[in-house]
C-alpha cells in the first residue's frame, strides 16, 4: 500500500525551509484566489519561491503567486502561503495537501485559511465575509488515503470539530470590535474546475451548504490529522442561489470581487494575530 507521502522527501523539504526561515513561526495563513493583498498587513522578512523548494508542487491557478513568505503581523512571526494547490490542477488529494504536512513539520500549530466562494445561502451578497463553522466534503478522494505514518497522526482522525471553537469566538469578537459584519456558514467542497449548474447549486443549498468552493476541505482534514487549530474566512465572490441570482461568472470576475472586498478581511486577520 502506497504511503500518504514520503517521509524522506518531507524531511528534505523541512530542512530547506528551516535553513531559510528558522522555526519561530507557529501560525500560517493560506491565501485564497484574489486574496494576495492580505500580505500588505505583513512585515515581510523572507520569501521562497515554490520552484526553489525540494519536492514542492507548483501552483498554476491565476492570482496564486507560488511563494512561501516569512513575515510578522505585530510581534508574531507567521508563514504566508501565497498560492495553494487544488485537485482540479491535476494534483492528487495527497499532493494538493503536501504543504500542510510541511507546515506541521516546521512547527506550525495554527492555520488561518482564506478562500473565495460562491454563495448558496439566499441571504448572502457579493463581498460578504463568511466565518466557516463546518463543511460538507464532496471531493472524490481523501488526502489521507494510503498507508498511515502512525507516529505522526491517527489513521482515522476525528472530524467532529473541524474548525476551532475558541478561534471562532475570538474572530466574532474581533469583528464586533472592528465594526465588520461577518456571516457564519457551512462550506461545501466541490472538486471543480467547472462551476456548478443551477440544479447543483440547489442541491448544495438543500443539503445544508451556505457557500461552495474548490479547496480548503482537504487542507483542513490534514490539519486536523495533526491536531492543528483551524479557522477559515471565506469571501463570497458570486451569488449562486436562487436561480434568478445566478449570472455568468469568470475567474476574472471572482478575482475582481474578492480583491475589492479584501480590505474588510485585512484588519480582521491582523486583530486575530496581533496579540
Amino acid at each position: 500500500m502506497k504511503p500518504i507521502f514520503d517521509l524522506n522527501q518531507l524531511k528534505e523539504t523541512q530542512k530547506f525551509i528551516f535553513d531559510r526561515f528558522g522555526n519561530q513561526a507557529r501560525t500560517a495563513v493560506i491565501l485564497g484566489t484574489g486574496l494576495g493583498d492580505v500580505t500588505s498587513i505583513v512585515e515581510i522578512l523572507n520569501v521562497i519561491s515554490y520552484n526553489e523548494i525540494p519536492n514542492f508542487p507548483i501552483s498554476t491557478t491565476e492570482s496564486h503567486k507560488g511563494e512561501l513568505i516569512l513575515g510578522k503581523i505585530g510581534n508574531q512571526e507567521v508563514i504566508i502561503v501565497s498560492g495553494r494547490f487544488h485537485m482540479y490542477e491535476g494534483y492528487s488529494a495527497a499532493e494538493s495537501t503536501y504543504i500542510i504536512h510541511v507546515l506541521h513539520a516546521i512547527g506550525i500549530n495554527k492555520l488561518l485559511i482564506t478562500n473565495a466562494v460562491g454563495g448558496v445561502n439566499p441571504h448572502y451578497e457579493e463581498g460578504d465575509i463568511v466565518l466557516v463553522t463546518d463543511h460538507i466534503n464532496f471531493f472524490p478522494e481523501n488526502p489521507l488515503r494510503g498507508k498511515n505514518h502512525a507516529d505522526l497522526g491517527p489513521k482515522f482522525p476525528d472530524m467532529s470539530v473541524p474548525y476551532d471553537q475558541e478561534l471562532m469566538v475570538r474572530a466574532e469578537s474581533a469583528a464586533d470590535q472592528l465594526g465588520i459584519a461577518i456571516k457564519k456558514g457551512v462550506y461545501f467542497g466541490w472538486p471543480g474546475p467547472s462551476l456548478e449548474t443551477p440544479a447543483e447549486y440547489k442541491m448544495i443549498h438543500i443539503v445544508g451548504g451556505d457557500i461552495v468552493g474548490m479547496s480548503t476541505i482537504p487542507e483542513v482534514i490534514v490539519a486536523r490529522y495533526y491536531d492543528m487549530k483551524v479557522i477559515c474566512f471565506s469571501i463570497v465572490s458570486n451569488v449562486c442561489f436562487p436561480k434568478s441570482k445566478i449570472k455568468f461568472t469568470t475567474v476574472e470576475d471572482v478575482i475582481a470581487v474578492v480583491t475589492a472586498s479584501v480590505h474588510k478581511l485585512q484588519p480582521l486577520i491582523q486583530k486575530m494575530l496581533d496579540h
